[in-house]
């Protein structure tokens, strides 16, 4: 029996996953080398993109500013390394089993890859990363918002992404026009606490070409958006940065460029942590073990602009599917005032 692209998609919804969109290889030419798929599977012909939506509860501790971990366990870390890999993976499986190859590929960070030398001459060196997101688009599931968070029709902001290269050659997905689903209302911009989302008035913007489309997003400062994801930033963390004061983490005011705070960040975020005399109470110390103890990782802003004020208007406006019987946000929402100076 032929393989097609409905029976992937079927089976891959009958294994957990939400969503499934197809792209053919030739959406990605003109990718940079270290971001093309065919690199990794020169035989391919398809590329499939995978996702596991974002439970909109899991976003509630954070929200109400009683309960960080959940985001972090069922949002981010183990949804993108357990719950959507497991489902993809058998979809590989069940590829396989039809006779084509099926790669499944781990959405990795193709702008933190360090250059190096091929193995063949013509070839990019290792590892070659293709960008989940434009994948996505490629896809057929959705459109990149002004935030770079990726949006689908059907639950905004709220999925993790992934990917199987396959040379089996399958029916592809029409791209969602862009502008389908974001409006560029700016709630990204206006709630995010690491002010590292530009307006579009700045015309900091990104633009690719794919497939003939203009696809475009803000030129985020991803450094200080590690920062505060990383709850190193005082305007979005009750632990490390408030229960340090010292450190004077006001992310808005540094002056830092991309690199500089990605170091920062990863430095503190892979350090081990214990209690010292210093800490005897263990505050800061005891979130954090327990946080990298149990997930390997840390998530402490909860993403408010990109993900929670973006849901909040698509929802509201009606240009996603999605609906629920009650507002998300339902009383004026926390906040930590920046130090002074």
């Amino acid at each position: 029996m032929p393989l097609t692209a409905q029976m992937v998609k079927e089976f891959g919804l009958s294994r957990g996953l939400d969503l499934v969109g197809i792209a053919p290889v030739e959406r990605f030419e003109g990718a940079p080398e270290q971001m093309d798929p065919r690199y990794i599977f020169p035989a391919a012909r398809s590329v499939i993109v995978t996702a596991r939506r974002i439970p909109r509860g899991t976003y509630r501790g954070i929200e109400e500013g009683t309960h960080w971990s959940n985001y972090t366990f069922y949002a981010y870390n183990r949804l993108n390394m357990f719950f959507r890999p497991l489902a993809t993976y058998e979809t590989a499986c069940f590829i396989e089993d039809h006779g084509f190859e099926a790669v499944p590929v781990y959405p990795g960070v193709p702008e933190c890859n360090p250059t190096r030398g091929p193995l063949r001459p013509g070839q990019p060196g290792p590892d070659v990363f293709p960008a989940i997101r434009i994948a996505a688009v490629a896809g057929g599931l959705g459109e990149i918002g002004w935030s770079k968070v990726f949006l689908t029709r059907q639950f905004g902001p709220r999925q993790r992404l992934g990917m199987i290269v396959t040379d089996a050659d399958l029916e592809p997905d029409p791209i969602v026009p862009p502008g389908s689903i974001c409006d560029r209302c700016m709630a990204c911009v206006r709630d995010c606490p690491g002010h590292c989302i530009p307006h579009v008035r700045d015309n900091q913007v990104v633009r690719i070409k794919l497939a003939g489309q203009t696809i475009e997003w803000a030129d985020v400062h991803m450094g200080k958006c590690t920062l505060t994801h990383h709850g190193l930033n005082v305007e979005a963390s009750p632990f490390l940065a408030r229960d340090c004061p010292g450190l004077r983490l006001n992310v808005a005011k540094q002056e830092c460029s991309e690199e500089e705070a990605y170091k920062l960040a990863y430095t503190i975020a892979g350090a081990t942590w214990r209690k010292t005399p210093e800490f005897p109470s263990g505050r800061v110390v005891d979130y954090y073990k327990t946080m990298l103890d149990t997930t390997g990782y840390y998530a402490v802003c909860g993403a408010k602009g990109c993900i929670r004020a973006c849901m909040m208007h698509l929802e509201q406006t009606g240009r996603i599917e999605a609906t629920f019987q009650n507002e998300f946000r339902r009383r004026e929402p926390w906040v930590i005032p920046p130090p002074e100076g």
